[in-house]
């Protein structure tokens, strides 16, 4: 699994194998059957290797643990917080409409037109070629303009994001914790600013059948986080002064948070699948559960 986190030398000093090239990405899974092909993809193997390492990378750490922080995940950083800036320059419109708020489109807008640029700033200049196809993965993170919805897609389209980011060597095997606990964390906060300034619909949710309408990695990379912990088990986790007092530790209690300020009425009815985790015995049991839904989803 950690093939990919394990590039020889640093960004700096390596230039690239010569047979490296890059390509714009386009949609290969158009119909049923193309599910297997998928399956049984090296990109797929990469893809879940990425999620897995990083599952692994993160278990039993706090979000607050120390942990090193290279310049690329400072640069991803800034890069997200670039795009946090657009949303505070980007208002919500007045529209009949309650969800699904247009200026949404202005910002999508923005970040079509600059994500080249901003995928260059993170990358070093021999790779430069790579900008392109990095960028796609970005813009297919952040949600669909014209449906104006998010969902575990998009999700998955920036942890697939930051797997090319390791491809290439830009991120390497010790920047684990960071990739989880500072990137994929500053991502998290900037779609959930996402959701409720332009009030997104879920894209392709399943309602009450599915775990979350926005989320799945945090589950996953969370639960992982509090396997073995003292005193904090799943059933903890629908007990709102325990959901107060450790969400800063922990990014499965900051998705239990963002849900229960977002919904109304009793947790059981809104989150059924979550309440039915919280009576799984132990958190390993809950990570390695997630990771099956996951890849059956």
């Amino acid at each position: 699994f950690t093939s990919l986190l394990h590039l020889p030398g640093t960004s700096e000093e390596v230039a690239p194998p010569l047979q490296q090239s890059f390509m714009i990405p386009k949609k290969e899974i158009n119909m049923v059957s193309d599910m297997a092909k998928w399956k049984r993809s090296q990109a797929y193997a990469d893809y879940m290797g990425f999620i897995l390492t990083l599952n692994e990378g993160v278990r039993g750490k706090k979000l607050t643990c120390e942990y090193k922080v290279s310049e690329p995940i400072e640069k991803l950083v800034a890069l997200l917080n670039t795009l946090d800036r657009w949303i505070d320059e980007t208002p919500p419109v007045d529209q009949p409409s309650r969800f699904g708020n247009k200026a949404f489109r202005t910002w999508y807008a923005k970040l079509d037109q600059e994500a080249e640029k901003l995928v260059a700033t993170v990358i070093p200049k021999h790779l430069a070629d790579a900008a392109p196809e990095v960028a796609v993965y970005l813009k297919e993170s952040v949600g669909n303009s014209t449906r104006i919805d998010y969902g575990t897609g998009h999700e998955a389209a920036f942890a697939a994001f930051l797997c090319c980011l390791c491809k290439i060597g830009v991120l390497r095997v010790d920047d684990q914790m960071a990739i989880v606990f500072k990137v994929f964390n500053r991502y998290l906060e900037v779609m959930r600013k996402l959701q409720k300034t332009y009030r997104m619909e879920p894209a392709g949710s399943q309602g009450v059948w599915g775990l979350d309408d926005f989320q799945f990695l945090p589950f996953i990379w969370g639960s992982s986080q509090l396997i073995d912990h003292p005193n904090l088990e799943p059933r903890h986790f629908v007990d709102e002064k325990v959901v107060n007092e450790n969400h800063k530790d922990f990014m499965f209690l900051e998705c239990i948070l963002f849900i229960t300020e977002m919904k109304t009425g009793p947790f059981a009815e809104h989150s059924n699948q979550l309440w039915n985790i919280s009576a799984v015995p132990s958190w390993s049991k809950v990570n390695q559960g997630l990771i099956r839904m996951y890849k059956a989803e």
